[in-house]
């Protein structure tokens, strides 16, 4: 059988053996194997990968391996331009929104409070978040790699972290993210943007120590939820000053 030398570098050495880390090693190959084909059997979702290189040249997926292949395999890179080089991932998303799978709740509730369009249900399966990503061209995060491997899946991410927080973290810098937060600007239950209500509107609906304390307030159009800037407001901006460093 044929066989290729492949090399995966930075984080993409996350899914590999330890013996196969930072190195080539060689791979056998059946006929008319693609480069995509190759890298997923590895183990390493094609949503992780933007630039492919074959014996120094940029390839695409679809390129078809050769006997005695060198296959660089590199992740996105977020301070080298390769812009002169094809990259395998299709252009950026215009919009950054994001669908979660039922195993990120908390995670989505986060990224809405730091006013990402994070689209969640517990009742979603595989082929929900497929069509969201599809037809709603969001960015699909997700703990299982299977799913990502997906090939209608052009874009999305392998959660790392165990932690809401960690995982928070690992999504605002894989997206460099940092200058689109916008804190409280979204429902945390439901998704949707909140918008801006004279108090006089909710004061109904609050109770006597909120009504007396506050007089900034927004309002969730789909839910009815209120809010306004008390405790929980500010043990959220502890956690977005740890999460983005300032």
């Amino acid at each position: 059988m044929a066989a290729i030398a492949i090399r995966f570098y930075e984080e993409l050495n996350d899914f590999l053996p330890p013996d196969r880390r930072k190195k080539p090693f060689a791979v056998d190959f059946p006929p008319g194997c693609t480069v995509k084909a190759i890298i997923e059997d590895i183990g390493v979702p094609h949503t992780e990968v933007d630039l492919v290189l074959a014996n120094g040249e940029s390839v695409g997926f679809a390129y078809r391996l050769v006997d005695g292949d060198a296959i660089s395999v590199y992740p996105v890179f977020e301070s080298l331009d390769i812009g002169a080089i094809s990259r395998v991932r299709p252009e950026p998303l215009r919009e950054v929104r994001f669908v979660l799978d039922v195993h990120l709740g908390k995670l989505a509730s986060l990224l809405r409070m730091f006013g990402f369009d994070a689209l969640y249900s517990r009742g979603s399966d595989d082929e929900d978040l497929v069509r969201a990503s599809r037809v709603e061209r969001r960015i699909v995060l997700s703990r299982d790699r299977g799913l990502l491997k997906r090939r209608s899946v052009t874009h999305g991410y392998l959660v790392r972290s165990a932690s809401p927080r960690g995982q928070l973290a690992e999504v605002v810098h894989r997206f460099d993210l940092a200058r689109r937060v916008r804190l409280f600007s979204r429902c945390m239950a439901c998704n949707m943007p909140l918008e801006r209500v004279e108090k006089e509107t909710v004061a109904h609906r609050l109770p006597p120590a909120v009504a007396a304390g506050y007089e900034e307030f927004s309002l969730c159009p789909s839910c009815g939820r209120v809010y306004w800037r008390g405790t929980h407001w500010e043990s959220m901006r502890e956690v977005a000053a740890e999460v983005l460093g300032s």
